[in-house]
């Protein structure tokens, strides 16, 4: 294939359909917190089959105010060290101290059986991460703490993980709360939102006024009500809520999600064909019990930094996620995980989205298979 400008990564999908959604909600005049956020949290909630979605204007934001929601403030939180900076921050921000646990070799999702050596009379929660779409075990994930005999609450960070299925039932189900993002890289894309999902009435209630300054009634709440302008704070609240633009596009990308994950999944199952018989390159892994929104395509080899180099010059943009969070000097920096310690070094993310077309697959594939690791 001749003439390639550039490959990205990552690349939102946009129809006109997205387009006349948020010019709709731009003509109504209404674009903060409003009607649109709400048709979208019931439908969101409805696809995953939880009872209540709080709408947040990130992930990162649904992991903190979730914490909140929790009463968590203090003691230990274990999250996987392969990770995106905002699992670990959610804890910082709760004053909890981070404990990384080590991930599974062939998922790269966390370990349970780490998990387990690293709780203490002092651990709180655990945040477990879907990576790149593929779903954490999550029956693996019951946890007592061994001083209170209480069982630890669950959180999963859904953040890649719209569309991922564990034993036939949508992520998202089984912790206190997920936390879902529509980041414009993510398989549901908004300029920057996100969902906090449970199935917990007194945690749905909690963060309603959490994510909107303490308020107990949002603005559209109080619309057509003789004093409108009054409300009640009770608790110290943030202003971390979704808009109505950014949910316009999500109603419209989850009403694509289907379509679009398909999408994803012929471009895996062309990448597997293409790259099968090069030893020196390790596939990503689709457990039986797992359907993956494929969010990210992750290969492995032991010259990552000379691919990504040669992939570069030729004008395809890849990524590694991640950089352990242990390194960066904001965390605790002790860790005992060798498992990470080995395999980040080695991670290349290939571009995967919707409109990469097969040609640009095989483009990058002979790319690729072209590379001589022993050179």
């Amino acid at each position: 294939m001749s003439k390639i400008k550039h490959i990205p990564v990552f690349k939102p999908s946009c129809t006109d359909r997205e387009v006349n959604a948020v010019t709709n909600v731009l003509r109504t005049g209404w674009w903060g917190l409003g009607p649109k956020t709400e048709e979208f949290e019931n439908k969101f909630a409805k696809y995953i089959n939880v009872k209540y979605a709080v709408g947040v204007n990130s992930a990162t934001a649904g992991l903190d105010l979730s914490l909140k929601a929790l009463n968590i403030s203090k003691g230990e939180i274990i999250v996987p060290a392969l990770t995106f900076a905002s699992t670990g921050l959610a804890g910082l921000y709760n004053n909890c101290k981070v404990i990384f646990a080590d991930v599974d070799r062939e998922t790269l999702c966390i370990d349970p059986r780490d998990v387990a050596r690293k709780i203490t009379s002092d651990t709180v929660a655990i945040i477990v991460v879907h990576y790149g779409g593929h779903p954490v075990d999550l029956d693996q994930f019951s946890f007592v703490n061994p001083k209170t005999k209480k069982k630890i609450p669950i959180i999963e960070d859904c953040a890649h993980a719209a569309g991922s299925f564990y034993k036939g039932v949508h992520v998202g189900t089984v912790g206190a709360t997920s936390c879902f993002s529509f980041h414009p890289v993510k398989n549901i894309a908004t300029p920057d939102s996100g969902i906090v999902a449970t199935k917990n009435e007194r945690v749905y209630k909690k963060l309603l006024p959490l994510r909107w300054c303490g308020i107990d009634k949002s603005t559209w709440q109080r619309v057509g009500k003789k004093y409108n302008w009054d409300y009640i704070i009770n608790t110290v609240g943030y202003k971390m809520h979704m808009n109505d633009v950014a949910a316009a596009l999500g109603i419209v990308q989850l009403s694509r999600l289907k379509k679009m994950n398909a999408r994803r999944r012929q471009i895996r199952n062309l990448y597997d064909k293409g790259l099968a018989k090069l030893d020196w390159l390790q596939l990503p892994v689709e457990k039986k019990w797992a359907k993956s929104s494929w969010h990210l395509y992750v290969v492995r080899c032991k010259k990552r930094n000379e691919l990504m180099d040669w992939l570069s010059k030729r004008h395809i943009e890849t990524t590694g996620h991640y950089k352990p969070l242990y390194y960066y000097p904001i965390f605790n920096n002790k860790h005992n995980t060798p498992i990470t310690e080995k395999e980040w070094k080695k991670i290349v993310v290939l571009p995967m989205f919707p409109e990469l077309t097969n040609k640009e697959v095989q483009y990058i594939i002979d790319a690729v298979v072209k590379f001589s690791p022993h050179a």
